[in-house]
């Protein structure tokens, strides 16, 4: 069954005129167009929207909506990637929500809050640069790598690529709970997505250069570590996938 654009727009909720955008900069194209002009939108179509509108609930940038919809994905994959930030941004609001309510309790009291109580549910400078303090103090102490600290402009940048990473390891340790092999097509669609939001967030990264990442993680008590603790087995299960990843470029290329 064929839809008109005036039926999408009214199943979907988006307008006509942004339907007609997403057409134009080639993000939804329809499935037919008749000679007098029409635009009709099958069932894939239909479910490419979705994932679309699902992105930009995350607040993607259409371009980027468009570079990670490139290709031949599972649609399972994609939404099960899509699940895993929309979770996340959940759990932030919810604790912002929890803030505000203490806040309101608190004002209607007459009461102060505790200052660190004010905040929480805002993912800020200082706390990323407390989260990261470990890890820095490990790098400079191993590596002499002093890391920079996190500056106001890149937080939410941060919470971002925090959530997608997340999301990321989060499908790797599910599919390697779940018996999946390491080549198999389904892990290298997640693998190719986490490469590409990579790439589109300002961490220009090859296959080859994600497969030494993960080969440095093996070497590396601090990064095995943090792996094996989410998943026994997991920062092999990703060096394997990752290697086979850069193995299918190099043949390809």
């Amino acid at each position: 069954m064929l839809y008109t654009v005036k039926e999408v727009s009214s199943l979907s909720m988006v307008t006509i005129k942004t339907l007609h955008h997403y057409h134009k900069i080639g993000l939804l194209i329809p499935h037919e167009i008749t000679e007098a002009g029409y635009r009709l939108y099958g069932t894939k179509e239909l479910e490419r929207l979705q994932h679309i509108l699902f992105y930009r609930e995350l607040d993607f940038p259409l371009e980027t909506i468009k570079e990670l919809l490139q290709g031949e994905q599972e649609r399972l994959s994609i939404l099960s990637q899509q699940e895993e930030l929309l979770l996340a941004r959940k759990q932030r609001l919810e604790n912002i929500i929890d803030t505000l309510k203490l806040s309101m309790e608190h004002t209607e009291k007459g009461e102060n809050m505790n200052k660190r109580d004010l905040f929480k549910g805002f993912e800020t400078m200082e706390e990323w640069n407390e989260a990261l303090r470990g890890q820095n103090d490990y790098l400079k102490q191993t590596y002499s790598v002093d890391a920079l600290e996190v500056a106001e402009a890149d937080v939410q940048k941060m919470n971002e690529q925090a959530s997608e990473a997340a999301a990321f390891m989060t499908h790797m340790a599910d599919a390697l709970r779940a018996g999946l092999k390491h080549n198999d097509i389904k892990i290298r669609d997640v693998i190719r997505s986490h490469i590409h939001f990579m790439n589109q967030h300002g961490h220009q990264i090859s296959a080859h250069d994600f497969a030494a990442q993960t080969r440095f993680f093996l070497s590396d008590d601090f990064h095995l570590r943090m792996l094996e603790d989410q998943q026994t087995g997991l920062a092999y299960f990703l060096a394997a996938a990752a290697e086979a990843i850069a193995a299918e470029d190099t043949a390809g290329g």
